[in-house]
């Protein structure tokens, strides 16, 4: 069976509508640390229910797309 494309493993990832910061640092390989930097930054959107901050499948696609385009200007 051939490896799924990137787009598929993006597509089977976001089963859910929203991820709690947890989930969110394993899909992008990111400590936690790191993740609130990002969300202080304003690079990483986060929605709030009662006490719990959830991060939008949305914006980890955004956030993706963004490191993405970060990395081609810088080659460029």
């Amino acid at each position: 069976m051939p490896a799924p494309s990137t787009q598929e493993v993006i597509t089977l990832t976001h089963t859910k509508a929203l991820y709690r910061i947890p989930e969110a640092m394993r899909l992008l390989s990111l400590s936690r640390s790191v993740i609130y930097q990002e969300i202080r930054a304003g690079r990483l959107r986060t929605v709030t229910r009662g006490r719990t901050r959830l991060v939008p499948a949305t914006a980890i696609t955004e956030y993706v797309t963004l490191l993405e385009t970060e990395t081609l200007e810088g080659a460029a």
